[in-house]
């Protein structure tokens, strides 16, 4: 993206300020704030997640004791274990319990996506404040414009498809299901039951901003598209004889 933008912000157009926030007002630009609304919302809903998931834990000596396993992202499960029932081990039946799975690599996927996504509409928007005369004026902006929009519509589909299976694994990993996998609970005289899991409320609204910048992304291409000069071309040959 650097690559795209820097040739452009040297040109000579680019020398005049002109604040004019009119084009904030047409879809183009309207859109493009609600992006970048948008795009804060996906990743602080889905980075800024931290939970544990809780066992009442029975053994030799301990009754009904409470132990947690705390997770948070990148949700790298496997590296996060559940404290120790008690000082002795449960009298050495218990070894170390770690929760499975590793999904960093969707939630990182989603997230990164997100903060690239916020960057790249503040630098839009400025450009369309400050620089509206020379993005009308030249081919190269509005070109630009459509290449990066059409491949960020691409990648808020891939990446929210992608965190939502990874969402619905991180559930099955941290929910009821976990205690069958557990070996120290299946030692003689101790018993397991799962007893809670913090609400996955935001990261269920994450996946929805996720789809709502996917659809928005994706039907701003429309919008960009009539900058080009590919619609003015085809628009041109469409009206000649």
């Amino acid at each position: 993206w650097c690559g795209f933008l820097l040739p452009l912000l040297v040109s000579p157009r680019m020398l005049g300020l002109r604040v004019d926030f009119g084009l904030l007002l047409e879809p183009l630009g309207f859109i493009k704030v609600l992006e970048w609304i948008f795009s804060i919302f996906a990743f602080a809903t889905c980075g800024g997640f931290q939970g544990e998931t809780t066992l009442l834990v029975s053994c030799k000596g301990v009754v009904n004791k409470t132990v947690t396993a705390a997770f948070a992202y990148p949700f790298r499960l496997n590296t996060v274990a559940f404290s120790v029932p008690d000082p002795k081990r449960c009298g050495g039946t218990w070894t170390d319990v770690y929760l499975v799975g590793n999904f960093s690599s969707s939630a990182q996927f989603f997230v990164t996506l997100a903060v690239l996504a916020f960057l790249y509409c503040i630098a839009a928007l400025v450009v369309y404040i400050g620089y509206k005369h020379a993005y009308q004026q030249s081919s190269k902006f509005p070109l630009t414009d459509l290449a990066i929009t059409v491949v960020m519509a691409f990648l808020w589909l891939v990446s929210t498809f992608s965190w939502a299976a990874a969402l619905a694994d991180i559930k099955m990993s941290t929910g009821a299901s976990v205690i069958p996998g557990i070996e120290s609970c299946k030692a003689p005289g101790t018993t397991c039951r799962f007893a809670s899991v913090t609400s996955m409320k935001s990261l269920n609204v994450s996946v929805v901003f996720g789809l709502l910048n996917m659809v928005l992304w994706g039907g701003n291409i429309w919008f960009v598209y009539k900058d080009t000069n590919l619609h003015h071309q085809s628009k041109r040959i469409s009206q000649s004889p």
